[in-house]
């Protein structure tokens, strides 16, 4: 008994953690898509697509995610360096991106080549795609304003149980057809190329030349991180509960 409420407890603090992060990447992306351009149902499903791909890969291939992350960073630290008050989104996204490729490769030669994290990130791709779909159609429905709370916990809900029912089969599928050379690379330099836009956000915000005339926007993005970290967190929680409660246990999760 004592084991199993240790076990719950557990998967409430990852569930929430992991909700966290998706909630507030989520909010974070769907904010900055809008002050790009974008409009109606493109913000809300290419930040749930894209926020989904890389929680799940942090989820499932942590060692693989760090080695992104980090790439990430210091590709970012060197742009900002070289590039001085002169930060584009798509430049600093794609030295990100190819130095997070590199990164990948060195980790994939070093170590054991698995394609499993690829298909991780692709399962949690077509989660966040189902997810975004079901927003959309509750939004269409309904003529009640969706907040950024409301918003990021219906999605990390929507995503986490879709990501743990077809986890199993989507990953068995793509066994076998997945180059397992190719699959470090592709995870590493995605989790750079978001790690990328999220220090050119901030460099707007610490850099008062760079984004004068778009300075209220960036802040009103940043304002809603928080509601949609708080959102997740609580849509993660309640989630993980449930699952943990139907026999989805993490202790039994196969991470890479």
């Amino acid at each position: 008994m004592r084991d199993r409420a240790f076990a719950i407890v557990v998967t409430l603090v990852v569930w929430s953690l992991a909700g966290a992060l998706f909630g507030g990447l989520f909010i974070a992306l769907y904010e900055v898509l809008v002050l790009l351009g974008l409009s109606g149902w493109q913000p809300l499903l290419a930040g749930a697509v894209a926020a989904a791909m890389t929680t799940a890969a942090f989820y499932s291939a942590m060692p693989l995610a760090l080695v992104g992350a980090m790439a990430g960073v210091l590709a970012s630290i060197g742009y900002l360096v070289t590039a001085g008050n002169d930060i584009d989104l798509a430049t600093i996204t794609l030295v990100a991106a190819g130095i997070g490729i590199a990164a990948g490769a060195f980790f994939a030669w070093i170590g054991r080549k698995n394609a499993r994290p690829l298909a991780e990130t692709l399962t949690g791709m077509l989660a966040g795609l189902g997810a975004g779909i079901v927003l959309l159609v509750v939004m269409a429905l309904t003529s009640v304003p969706i907040g950024p709370f409301v918003m990021a916990a219906g999605v990390v809900a929507l995503v986490g149980t879709l990501f743990q029912f077809n986890e199993h089969w989507i990953v068995q599928a793509c066994h076998g057809w997945l180059p397992d050379s190719i699959a470090a690379p592709l995870v590493a330099g995605l989790i750079a190329a978001v790690i990328g836009a999220a220090v050119w956000l901030m460099a707007g915000m610490t850099t008062p030349m760079v984004f004068s005339s778009e300075r209220s926007a960036i802040d009103q993005v940043l304002g809603e991180v928080p509601n949609g970290a708080l959102g997740g967190m609580l849509g993660g929680a309640v989630t993980g509960l449930i699952l943990e409660l139907l026999g989805f246990r993490l202790e039994e999760h196969d991470f890479v």
